[in-house]
């Protein structure tokens, strides 16, 4: 019996690496420091009424936000093993197999669950406040969507730990997802990891269309929208089309492995570049889905520390319509080598380039913008302006990539690595954090530190370059992706061990943000006017943090700068600001059902995983049951008091 116990628990664990070791008794330790603070401080209550359970859009932007800053750390900690490995191959830092686990989950975690959840953080925190809405759509659809996604991310990086991480790369392609080349459980990790989280990820996108199209406030047309709405709109258009491909996509991919069929197996009839092509039919929209919301940032700072209106927004309007429409015909562009022949080639390689036309306007009209502006050098337009000359290096070797004959030439090579990288961490992970920046005062009520923030953002910077320049050049001399190691006389060396020094410069630079978050809790003044940023949209015309509420009335909206024309006009009238009758305030009620439906789909995907079938079943039924519950649940709002209205906002210094 003992005997079977041990072989167990060697096949279920994973061991033999010194490194896993030391992840456990990171792991075990965290976790008990958590559960000691939180029963000595008697904060479990608490934590169930004030989070586990809330449907309120900023605290489940928050979470969200949490999160993704866990998962960069994590997928950069992956980052920084892999480039130890080639800054010295002979060393053999990392085996061969660790090796290909890593880069298979850094991709994963730094797009699906950091990227992903980044950008649903600063959607649940900022849209509705800027249409003047005082919840989403589905407020309980919301909590569904969190606690989806926090699912399957913990689904996911458990396979660090149990059972062994996916290691076929982060998009999985067959033949070496198939049982044939991945036998074990981390590919099953990887499938049901990212189909729960894109449950929630699909529902959001549902959510916020709605909310968008049917909550504005009174007077806003869609031409008034603020242009991160609007980013907001187009992602969320392109999540609901591009998603569902994914879904099917590993759907069948775990049919082939959980019932024996071949739908991506060349030797039983099956085709792998079906799946090749259904995989990107998702992942090339998954680029734009993460980087318009970036590009609404982007104008969002752009406008306010211009202080000028944004120069050519319908302009801007239309080219972020178009991205979203054009994100569909590019997908083939990242197998021209597969021999599809010249005319799919060339209308790919079309397509691919007409698509930087939309983005090229964007950029033109920010620095429009800028010119004659009166500019701040503010922490979120460092970052505003960081994105610029990257993201034009970025677009620059796109188009390279997009000529068909050189992609010949670049495919698979590190050239590819740096243009992708350039793209995502100049434009996407940038954009947020500058969207964090700015944000940061209206979720939490103060400005993060100026000076740790200058040295965060200038460690980044020069990191960036550092690591990633060099990659270029790696690629003209050769040097192919996923290479584990290489022989010295290929000359790769020191240009490796310049990127390497490049990427732990990036990891100090997000130290200095956690450090920096930590000073400021403690040290940082307090807004007490709700505009810290001298602001535009209408986000900034309440306090910070706003009331649960958001808005005690509804405003109206005339323009599409609509908190500065209402400040221009109260200082043209020297008039205080227009007020209206309180009414009672309809919410939503707080819900335990997202949560526990979560853990049932965490214990359905977990024994999926493992092939074991009545849990899997057991966890289904789970989810069965709360659903059930939800549908015959009737007491689901409530009215807040005109009179906790009134105490609310006198005690946030605004006289009602």
């Amino acid at each position: 019996m003992l005997d079977k116990l041990k072989d167990f628990a060697s096949e279920f664990f994973v061991t033999g690496d010194p490194m896993i070791y030391g992840a456990d008794v990171a792991i075990v330790l965290v976790t008990l420091s958590i559960l000691f603070v939180l029963t000595y401080f008697k904060r479990w209550g608490w934590l169930w009424r004030e989070w586990l359970t809330t449907v309120d859009h900023k605290k489940i932007g928050i979470m969200y936000i949490l999160s993704s800053l866990l998962m960069l750390f994590r997928g950069g900690v992956d980052a920084l093993l892999m480039r130890l490995q080639l800054a010295f191959p002979n060393v053999q830092f990392l085996e061969s197999q660790h090796y290909n686990e890593i880069f298979t989950t850094h991709g994963t975690i730094m797009i699906l669950f950091m990227a992903m959840p980044f950008m649903f953080g600063l959607f649940n925190i900022v849209v509705p406040l800027q249409i003047g809405a005082r919840d989403v759509a589905y407020p309980y659809l919301n909590a569904v969507s969190f606690w989806f996604f926090f699912s399957g991310a913990m689904l996911f990086n458990l396979s660090f730990i149990i059972g062994g991480s996916p290691d076929a790369g982060w998009l999985s392609y067959p033949p070496l997802s198939e049982l044939s080349g991945s036998p074990g459980p981390g590919q099953n990790f990887y499938i049901w990891g990212i189909q729960i989280s894109g449950i929630g990820s699909l529902a959001t996108g549902i959510n916020f269309i709605v909310t968008i199209l049917k909550m504005r406030a009174p007077g806003m047309k869609l031409m008034k929208m603020p242009l991160f709405t609007w980013s907001v709109l187009s992602s969320c258009i392109t999540i609901i089309i591009a998603f569902p491909v994914l879904t099917v996509s590993l759907a069948l991919l775990f049919v082939d492995r959980f019932f024996g069929a071949h739908f991506f197996t060349a030797t039983g009839g099956g085709n792998p570049m079906m799946y090749v092509n259904l995989i990107w039919m998702w992942g090339h929209p998954e680029v734009y889905i993460v980087v318009l919301p970036a590009f609404g940032i982007y104008s969002e700072i752009v406008s306010t520390f211009a202080k000028k209106k944004i120069f050519g927004y319908k302009s801007m309007v239309f080219s972020m319509m178009l991205i979203s429409v054009f994100s569909y015909f590019t997908w083939v562009h990242h197998f021209f080598t597969m021999g599809a022949g010249a005319d799919v080639n060339a209308f790919f390689a079309i397509t691919t380039m007409a698509i930087g036309i939309p983005t090229g306007v964007k950029v033109f009209n920010w620095l429009f913008t800028l010119f004659r502006g009166r500019i701040r050098m503010t922490q979120p337009m460092l970052w505003t302006l960081a994105f610029v000359p990257c993201f034009l290096v970025g677009g620059a070797t796109g188009v390279m990539l997009a000529v068909a004959p050189a992609d010949y030439q670049y495919h698979n090579s590190y050239f590819l690595i740096a243009h992708f990288h350039q793209v995502l961490i100049g434009g996407v992970v940038f954009g947020y954090l500058a969207g964090l920046y700015y944000w940061w005062p209206k979720m939490f009520g103060f400005k993060l530190n100026d000076r740790l923030g200058k040295w965060a953002f200038w460690l980044w910077n020069i990191g960036f370059y550092v690591c990633f320049m060099p990659q270029y050049a790696l690629g003209f001399m050769g040097m192919t992706r996923r290479v584990y190691t290489y022989g010295w006389d290929m000359g790769w060396a020191p240009l490796n061990l310049v990127s390497t020094i490049g990427a732990f410069f990036m990891g100090i630079g997000f130290l200095f943000q956690g450090w920096q978050i930590i000073y400021s809790i403690k040290h940082e003044e307090r807004d007490v006017t709700g505009d810290p940023w001298d602001g535009r949209t209408l986000e900034w015309s309440i306090p910070s943090p706003a009331p649960l509420y958001n808005f005690a009335v509804v405003p109206h909206v005339n323009e599409a700068d609509a908190w500065w024309a209402m400040k221009e006009e109260m200082e043209k009238m020297g008039a205080k600001k227009e007020t209206r009758a309180i009414e009672p305030i309809h919410m939503p009620k707080n819900s335990g059902i997202p949560f526990i439906m979560s853990i049932c789909w965490f214990i359905a995907g977990f024994g999926l995983t493992f092939n074991w079938t009545w849990m899997g079943v057991t966890g289904l039924i789970g989810v069965g049951i709360c659903l059930l519950a939800r549908s015959f649940q009737y007491d689901k709002d409530y009215y807040i008091p005109i009179d906790e209205v009134k105490r609310t906002e006198a005690s946030l210094g605004r006289a009602m």
